[in-house]
């Protein structure tokens, strides 16, 4: 069990557009290390694709953002903020996806200012890389 708030306590996404189960690792405002199980009853498994449900990449790198949204928004010094998207640099697919896979969603944070911040992150399955790429993220009043 983790000793970390719940994902939900922390971010303010939701169902169905929460990708993050727990947190396993937490240095805020510098790092954070977080979990996706994936079950095959998600939502977009049937459609993605029928007889071979894989999980989306674009929601691979949502998932990465989520734990570095959690990074952030458990610093003090971002408490009150929504880091929002400004951007995804080389993001790189490595492996299919599939129900049953847990994703090991990491991510280092790095330069941040109090308005935009830059964060690299991975989502690894066994250990073998799935996707990684840069972020980088603006902070918007909540």
């Amino acid at each position: 069990m983790s000793e970390f708030a719940a994902p939900s306590e922390v971010l303010p996404h939701r169902p169905p557009f929460l990708f993050v189960d727990r947190i396993s690792v937490l240095e805020p405002g510098v790092r954070a290390v977080g979990h996706w199980r994936l079950t095959g009853d998600e939502w977009f498994f049937p459609g993605h694709f029928p007889g071979r449900p894989t999980l989306p990449g674009v929601l691979m790198c949502e998932a990465i953002a989520q734990v570095g949204a959690y990074a952030v928004l458990t610093s003090p010094s971002h408490v009150g903020k929504l880091p929002l998207f400004g951007g995804i640099d080389g993001a790189r697919f490595r492996r299919q996806v599939t129900p049953g896979d847990e994703l090991e969603l990491v991510v280092e944070l790095g330069r941040m200012s109090a308005r935009a911040g830059k964060g690299s992150g991975q989502a690894l399955v066994d250990g073998a890389v799935a996707c990684e790429l840069e972020l980088m993220f603006v902070f918007a009043d909540t």
